[in-house]
């Protein structure tokens, strides 16, 4: 397949106008896919300006970056006009100190973070070394989503010891993770690893029917939103929930950005996205219902219809 010559000739401009260009899913601000998050995430690092090509906006520009290339992936990153490669190459390079070079960017060498593994955390991770050839692995991405796994050992990555486990990180990573806590919890589903940084961004919390039945029996202080319809809230209601209307909606963000905030719906969906509405406004602790009112009938109040 041949490239049309005047999409060629859009692309030359592209790559060759702006000194970094990102051929990617979604835009900077809002990565449409987490190959591409990855890459805007390594760029902000390195580099306070780039351009950004969303190729969801156009099914042309999408397949002829792949011809244009000879690369069959999306992201794709371009510096000076050259092919750099897409998301796996661009990690490797980052990780191995590369990328900063080819970028021209000096990068402070990063401290070994402080790190604290519970002592049930470490015995756990422990037992899972010893069935493996691997060394333990920390990746921290941007958005703070942790990944905790066993793999090779990566030019450029940093050793961490604690509670007599080692693990390693890439640079990026450990700039991310000092003062990190790793726990290992009881949960509904099981045992688990819990991770925790003092520099992670407020998130919207879950937090059960049965847990928010303690938050209303032990008076603590919170305001409680329903999101679902006025038909809906008729049939079936948690008591003290406020129904969410666009004069209700004004009046919460007119509250102080202190106050703790609940939301709940029928299944937990809707209330995720409007918890996710007022953290982005700045409510710092936001709480989601999960399982909305329907989880809230089967565990906490049976009187309460379902529907």
């Amino acid at each position: 397949m041949s490239l049309d010559p005047s999409l060629r000739s859009r692309l030359d401009d592209l790559v060759k106008t702006h000194r970094v260009v990102l051929f990617m899913k979604g835009t900077r601000r809002a990565p449409a896919c987490g190959f591409s998050a990855q890459v805007v995430g390594i760029l902000d690092e390195l580099v306070p300006a780039y351009e950004t090509v969303d190729v969801l906006s156009s099914a042309e520009v999408r397949d002829g970056i792949k011809e244009y290339s000879q690369w069959p992936t999306i992201p794709q990153l371009y510096v000076e006009g050259s092919f750099v490669g897409g998301c796996d190459i661009v990690r490797e390079m980052h990780a191995a100190g590369e990328l900063a070079k080819l970028l021209g960017v000096r990068v402070e060498e990063a401290p070994a973070p402080r790190v604290v593994i519970s002592a049930a955390a470490a015995a756990a991770l422990r037992e899972a070394r010893e069935s493996e050839s691997d060394e333990l692995h920390l990746e921290i991405d941007p958005r703070y989503q942790y990944g905790l796994f066993f793999g090779p050992r990566q030019a450029g990555e940093i050793a961490v010891e604690a509670s007599g486990v080692t693990v390693f990180m890439d640079r990026a990573s450990a700039r991310r993770a000092d003062g990190l806590s790793i726990h290992y919890v009881e949960g509904p589903g099981g045992a688990g690893f819990k991770m925790q940084s003092p520099h992670e961004p407020p998130r919207v919390k879950q937090i059960s029917p049965v847990e928010l039945k303690e938050m209303i029996d032990s008076g603590a202080r919170f305001e409680l939103y329903d999101v679902r319809t006025p038909r809906e809230k008729a049939i079936a209601s948690i008591p003290g929930a406020t129904l969410v209307d666009d004069e209700v909606r004004r009046a919460i963000h007119d509250l102080p950005r202190e106050t703790t905030l609940v939301f709940h719906c029928h299944h937990g969906g809707r209330s995720q996205a409007a918890a996710e509405h007022f953290l982005a406004d700045g409510f710092k602790d936001v709480y989601n219902v999960r399982g909305g009112i329907d989880a809230w009938s089967q565990t906490v109040d049976p009187k309460v219809p379902r529907y």
